[in-house]
């Protein structure tokens, strides 16, 4: 198997300024911001290289529930241990109504966001996150993120280790 990223963080604004000198037309008066936007393409060569993925629903039960990055399901069920590797990018869109909470594993902690780094997704919200190599390596004492939020509620997972 072979995995290939399509990264892209875009956020393009279209600002119509109220004012325009007379030498313009008003068409000439929005300001279109795309500067900061990011687009990557990664492989298993590339650097960072990326070789393994997993995208996947993430029910909650009584509120809780725990990814485990060394034991993730992947495409039609495959297995999916990520040993070794890091989390290079990570995507995660909460479906729930309400808030959605992402910590470090309390048993064998992956710090993807520091050691007491944390996320609250708000109902509908997602996350983008690319690692560029900096997340720590996936092994038996560091594998799992923590969610916790209300009842049953879903998220969707795309995870791409490298």
């Amino acid at each position: 198997m072979s995995v290939s990223l399509s990264y892209a963080a875009n956020v393009t604004i279209q600002e119509v300024l109220e004012t325009n000198p007379d030498s313009a037309v008003a068409s000439g008066r929005t300001v279109t911001h795309n500067q900061f936007n990011t687009a990557l393409s990664l492989t298993g060569s590339s650097s960072p290289a990326v070789s393994k993925c997993a995208c996947f629903v993430q029910a909650l039960t009584a509120g809780a529930a725990t990814v485990d990055l060394t034991s993730l399901t992947g495409t039609n069920g495959a297995s999916v241990d990520g040993t070794g590797l890091k989390v290079q990018a990570l995507k995660v869109k909460n479906n729930g109504d309400n808030a959605l909470t992402i910590v470090p594993g309390a048993a064998n902690a992956y710090e993807l966001f520091g050691s007491s780094g944390s996320i609250e997704m708000q109902a509908g919200g997602d996350v983008l996150l690319f690692g560029n190599e900096n997340a720590p390596d996936i092994g038996a004492a560091a594998c799992e993120i923590d969610l916790s939020g209300t009842a049953a509620e879903e998220s969707e997972w795309t995870v791409v280790m490298g």
